[in-house]
């Protein structure tokens, strides 16, 4: 007999304003599976991000079905895993973990999210030379998935050099050698003046995190703009962009198809994802269609 009752949780970081536990139970509603997806904020647990892995073993030993992972812990929690899909053990980050037969094993539905939502919102841009902030997990799977799309070269850029050129080194061994590159802050503006569309992959723009980052002057109507911020669903860095004529994508398209990756791969029930982005785009109360361009 399938099952239908399932408990599910997400771990991270200031985890309160997350649209994931709506999106994945009114989809369990509509298919008549009990589902409850627990949010486990380590901010207002008092803990370190470290503490991922024994967040996990106890969601283990409570008889959670899976959990998703976000900010800051997609990388931090591979250590406590007992085996990882090979997407996500070429990425280095995990999203979604699996619990079945007492082991926990690892996934990253962000960079199929991220690919499905870009494909749909922004299918005709030009894909010569990308600039891409932030090199963290969810930067990871951006720029796995923007080579996959056909990307010429990625520029990474991050505060953390170490970090950029971490990423960096394992794209060109993962697609060929001077596939991506990795660059600081400072070399922005003559990287975008350069650039055919650029990909951020930060915090900032979240409601905890406000604001732009990088000068709007940096911005002009021939970059197209992708947000993998999703709360808000209009961030200030789409809001300027799109002022100024750039096409855009929102990160509601990427919560929404890593969320039906993760969905399918927690339940074995496959989700109707055009029904899950008419829930976020009245969750978010966005002003553009979740994944469409927008200019």
């Amino acid at each position: 007999m399938a099952k239908d009752s399932f408990l599910v949780g997400l771990i991270g970081a200031g985890v309160g304003p997350s649209l994931s536990p709506a999106l994945h139970e009114r989809e369990a509603d509509r298919q008549g599976l009990r589902y409850l997806y627990r949010l486990i904020d380590i901010d207002a647990l008092g803990v370190p991000p470290e503490a991922v892995g024994d967040l996990v073993r106890a969601a283990r030993d409570l008889g959670y079905d899976g959990l998703n992972i976000t900010h800051p812990c997609k990388q931090l929690v591979i250590g406590h895993l007992d085996a990882l899909a090979p997407q996500a053990e070429a990425l280095g980050a995990v999203n979604t973990v699996v619990f079945e037969d007492g082991r926990a094993t690892g996934h990253n539905t962000d960079v199929t999210g991220f690919a499905a939502s870009f494909a749909r919102g922004l299918p005709d841009v030009p894909l010569e030379r990308v600039v891409q902030l932030g090199a963290g997990g969810a930067g990871a799977a951006v720029a796995h998935a923007a080579l996959t799309l056909g990307a010429e070269r990625v520029t990474v850029v991050d505060a953390l050099a170490d970090r950029a050129a971490a990423l960096a080194a394992a794209l060109n061994r993962h697609f060929g050698e001077g596939r991506a590159a990795a660059a600081g802050p400072e070399r922005l503006p003559a990287l975008l003046a350069g650039a055919d569309g650029v990909v951020h992959a930060t915090p900032t723009g979240m409601a905890a995190h406000p604001g732009l980052p990088f000068p709007a002057g940096l911005l002009r109507p021939e970059l197209w703009v992708a947000e993998v911020v999703y709360r808000p669903l209009e961030t200030e860095l789409l809001r300027t962009a799109r002022a100024l004529g750039c096409a855009t994508l929102d990160g509601g398209g990427m919560a929404v198809f890593q969320a039906a990756d993760a969905f399918r791969l927690f339940t074995g029930r496959e989700p109707d994802s055009a029904r899950m982005l008419a829930d976020i785009a009245e969750l978010a109360g966005g002003v553009a269609a979740p994944g469409q361009t927008s200019r």
